[in-house]
C-alpha cells in the first residue's frame, strides 16, 4: 500500500508521520504518536470513546481518515492538561466520581469540552443531549452529568 508523509498538529505540537490512505485518526494518535488516551472501543463510530476535537469540533477518530485532518488543529485528552495542572473538566470528573473503568472518559470529556465552548451555561437536559453520542456502561450517566455541570460552573467563574 502506498505511504506518504503527512503533517499534523496535535496538542499544539507539529508532527510529520508516514501514513497509508486507510489509516484512521485513532490509529495515528495511538500507534504512531503514542497518545493512547483516545480509546477505540467499537471501531464503528457508535460509542464516542474515540472522540477528539478537530478545529474545535468533536469528531470520531475511529471513523475519520488521518489524511482528512492533515494540517488541522487536533486536540485529544492528553492536550487538555498543562503539566500537572488538570483541566477543569478532568478535575470535575474525578471530584464527581464520574470515572469507573475510564474507557469512555476521554471521549466524554472531549465532547463536553466542545459543548461547553459553544454553551458555557448548559442545563442538565442540554448536557444529556450534548453527550448523547457517548456511551458509558459503568456509571449510569448521573455522575458524568454532575461532572459536566460542575465544570461549567468552575469555567464560568474563570477556571481552566
Amino acid at each position: 500500500m502506498k505511504k506518504e508523509i503527512a503533517s499534523f498538529k496535535v496538542n499544539d505540537r507539529a508532527h510529520e508521520v508516514l501514513i497509508t490512505p486507510n489509516m484512521t485518526l485513532s490509529e495515528l494518535l495511538r500507534e504512531h504518536l503514542g497518545l493512547t488516551g483516545t480509546k477505540n472501543a467499537c471501531g464503528a463510530g457508535e460509542c464516542g470513546s474515540c472522540t477528539v476535537l478537530v478545529d474545535g469540533k468533536p469528531i470520531l477518530s475511529c471513523s475519520t481518515l488521518a489524511i482528512a485532518v492533515q494540517d488541522k488543529e487536533i486536540l485529544c485528552i492528553e492536550g487538555l492538561s498543562r503539566g500537572p495542572e488538570l483541566h477543569s473538566l478532568q478535575e470535575a470528573f474525578i471530584d464527581a466520581g464520574a470515572i469507573q473503568c475510564g474507557f469512555c472518559t476521554p471521549g466524554m470529556i472531549m465532547t463536553a469540552k466542545a459543548m461547553l465552548e459553544g454553551n458555557p451555561n448548559p442545563t442538565r437536559d442540554q448536557v444529556k443531549e450534548g453527550l448523547g453520542g457517548n456511551i458509558c456502561r459503568c456509571t449510569g450517566y448521573v455522575k458524568i452529568i454532575d461532572a459536566v455541570m460542575g465544570a461549567a460552573d468552575t469555567l464560568s467563574k474563570g477556571g481552566k
